[in-house]
């Protein structure tokens, strides 16, 4: 026979994943990724402990914070994939660039990806690689980028961008087009 507290408790954790999750989107963007986890606990009306219990590190938490933000990309990613193979990447590379600028903490959670087991499922940056990846890979068979351009360079060079140009949209893809000049074949 189910416990019929099991109901309440489950529907209390759910809430306190959500309230953690709001909280933590909240302050990330207000104070960017390396936010104060016991503020975002605070801020969630709940412990440190209930926190850590819903999430192993900071990392697991943004990945959670941007969770929607990276499947738009990847999705958007599939579409470019069907056209040109130059305008596909450069097109990703320019929205990839201008999702990071615009949401704080994205790119500093897409670098800290990058050491992050592949293992342990679909990163943002695990899901940022394979759309660049086959992106990448498609401009590099029809000649379209030059023949030593990876898809692990560009990522840096979108992360090192974004960094840079935080909150400024219009710098980022000026930086980013006098980049991309330089895989042009």
């Amino acid at each position: 026979m189910a416990n019929p507290k099991a109901a309440p408790q489950r529907s209390d954790w759910q809430r306190n994943h959500e309230r953690l999750v709001a909280a933590a989107a909240a302050l990330v963007a207000r104070d960017g990724a390396q936010v104060s986890l016991e503020e975002i606990a605070r801020d969630a009306g709940v412990g440190s402990a209930t926190l850590h219990r819903h999430f192993a590190s900071r990392q697991a938490l943004l990945e959670e914070v941007f969770r929607d933000a990276v499947e738009r990309l990847r999705r958007r990613a599939r579409e470019l994939a069907g056209g040109d193979p130059r305008t596909g990447l450069v097109t990703w590379l320019e929205e990839l660039t201008i999702a990071a600028v615009n949401t704080r903490g994205l790119p500093a959670s897409l670098a800290a990806g990058a050491d992050v087991d592949p293992h342990d499922g679909d990163t943002c940056h695990a899901v940022m690689r394979e759309a660049t990846v086959v992106l990448v890979d498609r401009a590099l068979a029809a000649a379209a980028v030059r023949p030593e351009v990876s898809s692990d360079d560009l990522l840096a060079l979108v992360e090192a961008v974004a960094q840079a140009t935080e909150g400024d949209p219009l710098a980022a893809l000026r930086l980013l087009r006098l980049a991309l000049d330089g895989i042009r074949p």
